[in-house]
């Protein structure tokens, strides 16, 4: 695995709310990158999840603000900017690759940081078997090799 993980929003909230369905080994690997301070969201993740809670499709069990306030005080967790190398990037993405723009944004920032994204999006993962990022899945027993 890389030096660095980057979580999708799923996961990221998987690993919050410990009764979903995270797989042991990416709730390890998290753990591990939390520690060891590698662990990884991108700013659009934090959009994701406010939309999600204003659209009433996730409930966080608090107000989105403390929700968002105490999860990004995660040690070990650092939250990535939006930065224009990145946009440009997501929309030169090597291979076929599908037009959702935070399924973009985040690849792109996964490839830009050398970072590998832990995911459960299909789509991102048959990205990954192309060759052009490193992502997997929570179940991956490789993300269980420290």
């Amino acid at each position: 695995m890389s030096r660095g993980l980057l979580i999708d929003t799923h996961i990221w909230l998987w690993f919050a709310q410990p009764e979903r369905r995270l797989k042991k080994p990416g709730r390890e690997a998290i753990e591990r990158a939390i520690a060891g301070g590698s662990l990884r969201i991108s700013i659009m993740t934090v959009w994701e999840i406010s939309q999600l809670d204003a659209l009433e499709r996730i409930h966080l069990g608090a107000p989105i603000d403390e929700w968002l306030e105490k999860a990004l005080t995660l040690p070990g967790l650092q939250c990535l900017p939006l930065e224009p190398a990145l946009i440009f990037d997501a929309h030169r993405l090597p291979g076929d690759f599908h037009r959702d723009p935070i399924d973009r944004l985040l690849v792109a920032t996964a490839r830009h940081h050398g970072l590998t994204l832990i995911t459960e999006d299909r789509k991102i993962l048959d990205y990954a078997r192309q060759g052009y990022v490193r992502a997997c899945s929570s179940g991956n027993k490789e993300l269980l090799k420290p």
